[in-house]
């Protein structure tokens, strides 16, 4: 069975549970995502119902404020005990403690940020949520100026998103600091089997403007991204889920490839691929197969074939974030026809309500190699020059 909740469900996903008969768990949120005719809805009773027989479930959400409604209501299972290793920062690092023994990193409440010994933390370092998403609260630190900003900054937008999200799935009373991990950095979009055997369904690289850059503005998939890590990331996976003990369970994961060529986790979303329906709808552009409804299925791609003919081509997300200083209730409107004008082959592109979220929609992209530089203007973007100030 599947979930769906705010901020967004896409219409493929809305096709593919009714068109392939996917139950969707009817709770009082899902009502207002606007499923299409036809879907099929399962009651939050049943739902609990079916869960009792866990070991032949299999559960995707959209969304990770779905969290909420399993922790509550599938306790018994133990499967918010598997959430909670990964979607606690924390908890997370002391998971793969023995794969990292040297990794530094250390917790500490938002009330404490101001008495910490600054001399005692690896210089740069990355905080963030212990319990975070889209990259809210996220800031690289290399000074004690940086820090002393970094603080009031993260105050004030804690008190801005603190009612936007589940405590579930945003929790800024507590923070990690970590060691910064450089390198190339890519998302994948996997899932655990049966047999707890990792099967990767997507791989993208995460293009940064600049070394401080900490945004989600940019991530590009294509033919050698995909060939150049596919077997090193499935090993990597292996691992992983070894030591989480999780079957038949989706993931998000971000990590990135340091100078000595390690590969180094940044985190992991439990339950879903990538937030917003994003990552999954990019491959079903790019490759042409369905991960959500391969992971209903249980199917592995077979990846040669679907590569097949792939050569030369970036398929892209952007994520259009409200980068532009301005609060989104002072902006009146964001010229999305002008965007498109800036890209050779928009394949879809989607408006969101910028007054509700700090995010003015996203783009899905196909771009030939040789013209990268559309990729790199909207990066280097503030996105000031497509709003109206009102």
């Amino acid at each position: 069975m599947f979930l769906v909740d705010k901020p967004y469900v896409s219409d493929f996903f809305k096709n593919t549970v009714k068109d392939n008969s996917i139950p969707v768990v009817a709770t009082a949120v899902s009502k207002r995502c606007n499923l299409f005719e036809g879907t099929e809805l399962l009651s939050e009773e049943k739902a609990v119902e079916k869960a009792g027989s866990f070991e032949n479930l299999i559960i995707y959400t959209t969304s990770e404020n779905s969290i909420e409604w399993i922790s509550k209501h599938l306790a018994s299972t133990g499967l918010p005990e598997k959430i909670e290793l990964f979607k606690n920062k924390v908890k997370f690092r002391r998971l793969i403690r023995s794969l990292f023994p040297d990794f530094y990193f250390k917790e500490v409440n938002l009330n404490d940020l101001n008495k910490i010994s600054f001399g005692e933390l690896p210089l740069p370092f990355i905080i963030k949520p212990a319990v975070g998403f889209f990259s809210m609260g996220v800031y690289k630190v290399s000074n004690v100026e940086e820090w002393h900003t970094t603080v009031e900054s993260i105050n004030a937008e804690m008190k801005q998103v603190e009612n936007l999200y589940p405590e579930e799935v945003l929790d800024g009373s507590s923070f990690i600091i970590e060691e910064c991990i450089n390198g190339e950095e890519y998302a994948v979009d996997a899932y655990f089997n049966a047999e707890g055997e990792p099967v990767i369904l997507g791989i993208l690289k995460h293009t940064f403007a600049s070394d401080d850059d900490v945004s989600d503005r940019v991530y590009t998939t294509s033919k050698n991204i995909i060939e150049s890590n596919l077997e090193e990331f499935t090993g990597f996976l292996s691992a992983l889920g070894t030591l989480a003990g999780v079957k038949k369970f989706p993931v998000h994961i971000e990590l990135r490839r340091n100078e000595k060529g390690r590969i180094l986790p940044i985190e992991v979303n439990p339950m879903r691929f990538g937030g917003w329906c994003t990552t999954a709808d990019l491959t079903f552009h790019a490759f042409g197969f369905n991960p959500y409804l391969y992971f209903y299925l249980q199917k592995k791609p077979a990846w040669k074939n679907v590569l097949e003919g792939k050569e030369g081509i970036l398929f892209s997300i952007v994520v259009l974030d409200n980068s532009t200083g301005v609060d989104g209730e002072k902006i009146t409107s964001f010229n999305y026809d002008m965007l498109l004008d800036q890209f050779e082959k928009p394949l879809e592109l989607r408006k969101i309500d910028f007054k509700e979220y700090p995010v003015f929609g996203f783009l899905f992209a196909e771009t030939r190699e040789e013209n990268f530089a559309e990729l790199k203007r909207i990066l280097d973007s503030d996105l000031k020059g497509f709003i109206t100030v009102g």
